[in-house]
């Protein structure tokens, strides 16, 4: 996809857009979401741009979730959850995302509770999670 056609997704990977970075390997990308549902709520992207979950070539769509497998204990253990929900939702960004919220029920994952968090609580949950990464 030419530069000028990247989502706001491949703008955060390319770092042209500053982000919460928690994660990062070959194939996927994974940040704080800016306006969480939960705080610790975390992005994982694949990257490459892919509007839909089912369009994502191998290797790209097993990284996701073998990220999501190495990120969602970190995450729980960083804020203290009882759970980690994960959601693929295909909207708001044409780049396929993987939500890992977490939750310790379901009205926990109500996307119209959204919060943004001041950017000291940001970057203390970001180091919290991208700490406890094994």
């Amino acid at each position: 996809m030419p530069m000028s056609e990247q989502s706001v997704f491949g703008r955060i990977i390319s770092g042209e857009i500053p982000c919460y970075k928690v994660y990062e390997d070959e194939l996927t990308f994974a940040f704080l979401d800016i306006n969480p549902v939960r705080p610790g709520h975390v992005l994982i992207v694949p990257k490459i741009e892919v509007d839909h979950f089912f369009e994502v070539p191998e290797p790209y769509y097993q990284a996701v979730f073998t990220t999501a497998k190495k990120l969602a204990p970190a995450v729980r253990e960083a804020v203290g959850s009882g759970r980690i929900a994960t959601v693929i939702a295909g909207f708001d960004v044409p780049h396929f995302h993987y939500h890992l919220i977490p939750a310790d029920s379901m009205s926990d994952i109500d996307f119209h509770k959204t919060k943004k968090l001041e950017p000291a609580e940001m970057e203390k949950i970001r180091a919290k999670i991208a700490s406890r990464v094994s």
